[in-house]
């Protein structure tokens, strides 16, 4: 090591940010305490968001491997990733940190601005094949801190029968135009037109980025004609009912449910529904969400970062550093991106994925375009921005305020 990461106090900000954001998806939660036995051997803790894989999975077993070639052992906690930032805050408070913290990608600017985390250039972490747009998302203030262990994002499912029935061809859906064009085909046929979530929490933020950013709006500026244009869209889908007014209170699982239903041309959803898409019943495809006037809408980047906490014994990193490289190498990142449901940080990965699973070449292009939430460094600013965006969406969509008066609430909020 060259330098001595130093660890700065925990500020209040801090906590109020990581329980602010709130992250897209939800599993059961764990526990567990770290352990701090000799560096370079005996047992290296480990903390991931992955309670839904027990002991012997797929998961467990790769952690397994990469402790043994590093000749230590692993102690693995599984948290349910709402709760992952906060215990890390309040392990790092006591001088307790895990080696290795595997965390969604919001939160690592957060830890980093509160000083739990080592940068790239401190502990050695190689990042150099990871595709720029996902890694920004691990970055603040010019440090990068971490490696993704995959990615995933949202797109628009869509149902083949129905829209083959309103005479869509969806080779003609490549803007707002043409979509909005399509749904109006939709709904005259007696379907439905899109579902997607615009429940006030940070699942509603997630779903509205691609469109705001597909106006070509900032998060520094709610208020511009481009974010109004956006929401200006999804609120004209509701008054001609090419959206349901169930998206207020739609999660993205609810919504999932209203398009499996077979009714809807259209879904706005995530890598994650794959599984669920395949035992529908009926043949989909998958369109990246198209920008404004064409093209591929930037969508938010979900997915974890593989990270190594400050510790007290800094003659843990090296062997800390050995175990994130082995769980986000290119020989152990194709099953392990598998496994979790994502697209890989890597083109080289990336492409071993498409030539297994061609139905994957969509969500690929997606993740290439897509974009961290707290890039262009906003840091902890953007769990605030985040919330006025939600707020600003319901408020438009239920008709308590136009989109402008909406947005021009929330950036004077989010200031």
């Amino acid at each position: 090591m060259n330098s001595t990461p130093r660890q700065r106090r925990l500020t209040a900000a801090a906590v109020t940010a990581l329980t602010v954001a709130v992250t897209v998806t939800a599993c059961s939660s764990g526990s567990g305490s770290a352990d701090t036995k000799g560096a370079g051997s005996g047992t290296y803790t480990l903390w991931d968001p992955y309670p839904q894989f027990e002991k012997g999975s797929p998961w467990t077993k790769l952690l397994d491997r990469c402790a043994a070639k590093a000749g230590v052992k692993i102690k693995r906690t599984a948290f349910d990733t709402s709760d992952l930032g906060n215990k890390t805050l309040l392990a790092a408070q006591q001088g307790n940190s895990p080696d290795v913290l595997i965390v969604d990608n919001p939160v690592v600017s957060t830890l980093a601005d509160a000083g739990v985390l080592t940068t790239t250039d401190d502990n050695k972490l190689g990042t150099s094949k990871v595709d720029p747009n996902l890694l920004a998302a691990g970055q603040s203030g010019g440090k990068t801190y971490g490696t993704p262990i995959g990615a995933n994002t949202l797109a628009l499912y869509y149902n083949k029968k129905v829209l083959k029935s309103a005479g869509v061809d969806i080779a003609s859906v490549t803007d707002w135009t043409s979509l909005t064009a399509a749904l109006g085909k939709v709904k005259k046929a007696g379907k439905k037109g899109i579902t997607f979530s615009a429940i006030g929490t940070e699942e509603g933020s997630f779903q509205f980025l691609p469109w705001f950013w597909g106006s070509g709006a900032k998060l520094t500026e709610l208020d511009s004609s481009q974010a109004v244009s956006a929401l200006t869209l999804w609120k004209d889908w509701l008054q001609q009912g090419y959206a349901p007014n169930s998206v207020l209170n739609n999660t993205q699982t609810t919504s999932w449910q209203e398009f499996v239903s077979g009714d809807y041309g259209f879904s706005e959803n995530g890598t994650w529904q794959l599984a669920g898409a395949k035992k529908a019943g009926f043949e989909y495809g998958v369109l990246p969400i198209p920008a404004a006037a064409g093209g591929k809408a930037a969508a938010p980047t979900g997915g974890e970062f593989v990270t190594l906490p400050v510790q007290k014994d800094t003659g843990r990193y090296a062997t800390s550093q050995k175990l994130a490289t082995c769980l986000t190498s290119t020989g152990n990142l194709y099953d392990t991106d598998t496994t979790l449901s994502y697209v890989a940080p890597t083109s080289e990965v990336q492409g071993k994925q498409v030539a297994a699973n061609a139905e994957l070449k969509p969500w690929v292009d997606a993740v290439k375009a897509a974009r961290g939430r707290t890039s262009d460094d906003l840091g902890t600013k953007y769990p605030k921005i985040s919330e006025q965006m939600w707020k600003a969406v319901q408020s438009a969509l239920s008709g308590s305020k136009s989109p402008k008066d909406a947005l021009s609430s929330a950036q004077a909020a989010a200031k």
